[in-house]
C-alpha cells in the first residue's frame, strides 16, 4: 500500500474506534503512533516524538497548575467571587463565566484557560444547582472563540501571522485577530444561552467537589450547634467521621469538648442514629458519629488509615473549599509569573509552565505525588499519540495531494469558493486531529491557493486560523474538549450535537465576514 493510502487508512480506522468508543481513547492513540511506525510510514523516532512534544509537556504542567489553584483555596474564592456578583441564575452565571473565560483564554490559550477554569465552573454549577454538564462544553467552545481575540489565544494563531509574513504579506497584529474575535465570543455566547439547555445533556457530576460553606451550615443543623461551634480558616477545619466494628475506641468515654487521647483533635459533638450525645459522657459504640476539630494537617493524619474512624468527607478535599486557604499566595504569585511569561514570550510556552509546576512543589502548595495525580493522562497519552499523524501527513504528500484536489475542483470559481473549500476541509480535518496540526497541514495548501488565484494570502490565512479554532464536533478534536468529557459526564454524540451551530458561526465568520475586514484585492 502507497504511504499515502496508508495515512489515511490510519486515519479512517482511528476515526471509528474513536466514535464506537470501546477502546480506551490513549489507547487508540498509542496504536495510531505504532501503526505509523509498523506501516513503515515514520520511523521510529517520529512516531513516538509526540511523548517529547513541547505542547504535551505544557499541557501536562497545566493540569499541575490547575490542582494548586484547588488545593489552595483560589478556585473556591472565585467562585465565590463569581456568585456573588451574577447571583445562581443561569443565563447571567452562563454570560459572565463565558466571557471570563474567553478574555483569559485570548492570553494564556484555550488548554491554560480551560484547565483553570474547570474547578471554578464545577463549583459555581453545584452552587446554583445546575448540572456541570450544561456548563463545561460551554466553557470549552467560549474558550474556542477567545482564541481568536488575540495573537497568544492559540498556537494557530502565531503559525498563521508568521505564514502570512513569509508569504511576503504582513505579520497581523497582536490584537488585529479581535476583529473576527469578537463576533464569535458574542455569537458563541448567543447560541449557549439560547439553546445550550436544549441541546446539551443533565449529567451531575460522580464526585462534585465540597461546598464548605453549605457543608457547615448542614453540620450546624444536624449537630445543633452555633455559629461560632464550627471554625473553618486556611490552617483549622473539621471532620465528620464514624466509629467502624473492632474500632478499637469502641468503649472509650467520650463527651462534647474533650481532646482526643492524641491530643491534636476537639471533640465538637456526637450523634448516634437521630440522637445528639450532648452534655454527659458517652461510651463510644460501631455506628457513632464525631464531629472533629483540628488543624487540617492533623485531622487528615488521623483520619487517614481507616482503622479508629471512617471519615466522612475526606480533609484533604474539604481544605481545598476554603477560600484562600494555605498556599493561595504562593500559587498566585507563581500563576501571575506564568501569565507574563506566556504574555511576553520571553520562554517558550511548555517552559513557562514548567517552570510554574515545578515551583508549585518546591514551594511546598502541592506535593510531588498531588503533582502526579493531578495529571489526566489519558489527555496527554491522547495528543502525545496523535502528533505524528500530522507528521505524516505532511511527509508522505498526502497534504499536498488535498491542496492539488482543492485547486482542480474550485479553481475556476472565484476566491469566495475557494475560500469556502478551504474552510471546509479544514472544519473536516480539525475535527479529528489537533487544531495545531489541522493548520499546518493546510497552511501551504491556502499559500497556494492565493498564489494560483494571484490575489491576497491575507483572507486565506485568517480564514484557516477562525476554521482552525472550530473544533467543536469531537471530543479529540483539541485537549480543551477532552478535559471536560470526565466531570461533564459527555458522550462523543454531545459534541457533535452541541457543536454543530457553532460550525455554523465559524464557518459564516470565515467566508463572509473575514474577506469584509481583509479583502482579497487590495
Amino acid at each position: 500500500m502507497e504511504p499515502i493510502a496508508t495515512v489515511f487508512t490510519i486515519l479512517a480506522v482511528a476515526v471509528v474506534a474513536f466514535i464506537t468508543n470501546r477502546i480506551p481513547l490513549g489507547v487508540i492513540a498509542i496504536g495510531v503512533s505504532l501503526s505509523l511506525f509498523l506501516t513503515g510510514v515514520l520511523d521510529l523516532g517520529s512516531a513516538l516524538a509526540g511523548f517529547g512534544d513541547p505542547t504535551v509537556l505544557f499541557i501536562a504542567s497545566l493540569f499541575v497548575i490547575s490542582e494548586a489553584l484547588q488545593a489552595s483555596g483560589v478556585i473556591a474564592w472565585a467562585g465565590q467571587q463569581v456568585i456573588a456578583r451574577a447571583g445562581t441564575k443561569r443565563i447571567p452565571l452562563v454570560i459572565v463565566l463565558c466571557l471570563l473565560t474567553a478574555l483569559v483564554t485570548a492570553l494564556i490559550s484555550v488548554n491554560g484557560s480551560v484547565a483553570a477554569f474547570l474547578p471554578l465552573i464545577v463549583v459555581v454549577a453545584m452552587r446554583a444547582g445546575i448540572a456541570p454538564s450544561q456548563m463545561l462544553l460551554p466553557l470549552a467552545f467560549s474558550a474556542h472563540a477567545g482564541s481568536m481575540l488575540a495573537l497568544t489565544g492559540t498556537p494557530v494563531n502565531i503559525l498563521v501571522s508568521e505564514a502570512a509574513a513569509e508569504s511576503g504579506a504582513r505579520p497581523l497584529g497582536y490584537f488585529e485577530f479581535a476583529l473576527v474575535g469578537l463576533p464569535l465570543v458574542t455569537g458563541a455566547a448567543l447560541i449557549i444561552v439560547f439553546l445550550g439547555p436544549r441541546l446539551l445533556p443533565v449529567r451531575h457530576a460522580e464526585a462534585a467537589p465540597v461546598d464548605m460553606q453549605r457543608l457547615a451550615e448542614l453540620l450546624r443543623r444536624d449537630y445543633d450547634l452555633s455559629h461560632s461551634d464550627i471554625s473553618v480558616t486556611a490552617n483549622r477545619g473539621v471532620a465528620e467521621v464514624v466509629i467502624p466494628p473492632r474500632s478499637p475506641l469502641i468503649g472509650m468515654h467520650v463527651y462534647p469538648g474533650m481532646s482526643t487521647p492524641s491530643g491534636d483533635l476537639v471533640i465538637i459533638a456526637a450523634r448516634r442514629g437521630d440522637e445528639r450525645l450532648t452534655g454527659r459522657k458517652t461510651a463510644l459504640r460501631a455506628g457513632d458519629v464525631l464531629l472533629l476539630d483540628g488543624s487540617w494537617d492533623d485531622l487528615s493524619r488521623h483520619t487517614s488509615d481507616g482503622r479508629e474512624v471512617l471519615v466522612v468527607d475526606r480533609p484533604d478535599q474539604l481544605r481545598r473549599s476554603v477560600p484562600l486557604g494555605l498556599g493561595a499566595k504562593r500559587t498566585l504569585a507563581v500563576t501571575a509569573v506564568m501569565l507574563v511569561l506566556l504574555v511576553t514570550g520571553v520562554v517558550p510556552a511548555a517552559v513557562a509552565g514548567l517552570l510554574a509546576a515545578c515551583s508549585l512543589i518546591l514551594l511546598r502548595v502541592l506535593s510531588p505525588t498531588q503533582a502526579y495525580r493531578a495529571i489526566s493522562w489519558t489527555t496527554v497519552v491522547l495528543v502525545a499519540g496523535m502528533i505524528p499523524l500530522s507528521t505524516a501527513f505532511q511527509s508522505t504528500g498526502a497534504a499536498q495531494l488535498i491542496a492539488d484536489g482543492l485547486m482542480s475542483i474550485v479553481g475556476g470559481f472565484g476566491p469566495t469558493a475557494a475560500l469556502a473549500a478551504l474552510v471546509l476541509v479544514t472544519l473536516v480535518l480539525g475535527q479529528l486531529i489537533s487544531n495545531t496540526a489541522t493548520v499546518l497541514i493546510m497552511i501551504p495548501i491556502a499559500v497556494a491557493l492565493a498564489d494560483g488565484m494571484h490575489v491576497s494570502v491575507l483572507p486565506f490565512l485568517m480564514g484557516l486560523a477562525v476554521s482552525g479554532a472550530a473544533a467543536f464536533l469531537t471530543p479529540v478534536a483539541t485537549p480543551a474538549n477532552l478535559m471536560v468529557m470526565e466531570p461533564g459526564r459527555y458522550r462523543f454524540g454531545d459534541y457533535t450535537k452541541f457543536g454543530l451551530p457553532f460550525i455554523a458561526l465559524f464557518f459564516t465568520v470565515a467566508v463572509f465576514w473575514v474577506p469584509v475586514i481583509w479583502p482579497f484585492h487590495s
